[in-house]
């Protein structure tokens, strides 16, 4: 019998060969927003290597939304080709390609992690931040400048149209970002969201933002594609978000059309104390799947075919999320279906002379 891992999963019309998906991770290579050689190869090598779903990485849908000055993004037209070309060589290698959209708010305009990913200054470059409050992320980071309705409105369109324009390039999900501190999360949390209008204090408050720009795609994504958000499950202090608001939030975005919750945690605060361990953030799949009722991605430590044909057999998830174990095996699920004993359909034509 196929081992769950190795099941398809179907999400309104498209049908996911597997269970295994490549978690967005940000490469900070694009210049000017503009995917490259660099991506090609990054996604291009994980469809060969037999993940069912490549999701790109955090892509920002204006400007100064992005992260670092060399992230992906898709606030303009002349993005959408270089993606579109990526995206029909994952196709034709029986993945399928999903794009994760973006906007860093108070935590934009740093530099990339290995140039030690703090602040960029004006003059070298950066850019003035945004965020639901004047409530900086870091001591040495920029306060951001809290944000007008027509600000929102701006964002909520922003996002809209990269949405169209992830339509244009041939991806088949979308996934809006939620997480990690950035943007919509900051509205979540009211560690970083201390306004007094309608977008702030109460929950139902703090969800509207968030709520919008998820309304906004999903009107402008087609029906017969499926809509994932990830969210911080919890920011990991007392006090701030936390898993019991992430279940009414789940709920909300169910009523949207929202098809798989991708549950991480945490990135919002540096005062967070997490409790790392392989596959700690399962349980917050599994509540948000049992308590919601809407389909869950795990993420987080989890490296072992076992481990993860595990959490989809005893219903904690629907879908496993590998981050940092593709980026060191990029044909991860070829030796999963060897662990697993499985005669999955993973092995490309070109390379079945080196399966054993």
């Amino acid at each position: 019998m196929t081992a769950p891992l190795f099941s398809p999963l179907q999400l309104r019309e498209v049908r996911l060969p597997n269970r295994i998906a490549m978690s967005p991770m940000c490469q900070y290579s694009a210049v000017d927003g503009v995917a490259n050689n660099w991506h090609f190869v990054h996604y291009g090598t994980r469809a060969v290597g037999g993940t069912g779903l490549i999701l790109f990485e955090a892509t920002a849908v204006e400007p100064r939304g992005r992260i670092t000055p060399h992230c992906l993004g898709l606030w303009d037209d002349r993005h959408v080709e270089p993606l579109s070309g990526i995206v029909r060589f994952i196709d034709e290698h029986g993945a399928v390609a999903g794009i994760q959209l973006a906007h860093a708010g108070r935590k934009a305009s740093t530099s990339q992690p290995w140039k030690g990913g703090g602040p960029v200054p004006p003059a070298e470059g950066g850019w003035p931040v945004i965020g639901p409050s004047a409530i900086r992320y870091r001591p040495d980071g920029p306060v951001p400048e809290p944000m007008t309705k027509a600000d929102m409105q701006a964002v909520v369109a922003a996002f809209r149209r990269a949405a169209e324009r992830a339509l244009a390039a041939g991806f088949r999900v979308v996934e809006v970002h939620a997480a990690h501190g950035y943007l919509l999360h900051q509205f979540l949390s009211p560690l970083s969201n201390q306004r007094d209008d309608e977008y702030g204090g109460s929950l139902e408050n703090r969800m509207r933002f968030p709520l919008e720009v998820v309304q906004a795609v999903r009107e402008v994504w087609p029906q017969e594609y499926p809509l994932f958000v990830r969210i911080s499950a919890t920011d990991w202090v007392p006090g701030g978000w936390d898993i019991e608001q992430s279940v009414i939030f789940a709920r909300e975005l169910k009523k949207l059309g929202v098809d798989l919750v991708d549950c991480s945690s945490g990135g919002l605060s540096l005062d967070q104390k997490v409790q790392v361990g392989p596959g700690y953030q399962v349980p917050l799949a599994e509540r948000i799947r049992r308590d919601a009722g809407i389909a869950t991605s795990a993420v987080g430590l989890i490296t072992q075919p076992e481990q993860a044909n595990g959490i989809l057999a005893t219903g904690q998830a629907d879908l496993i999320l590998l981050g940092r174990a593709l980026l060191r095996e990029p044909y991860w699920p070829l030796r999963a279906a060897a662990a697993l004993g499985v005669e999955a359909d993973v092995w490309r034509p070109q390379y079945r002379q080196a399966k054993v």
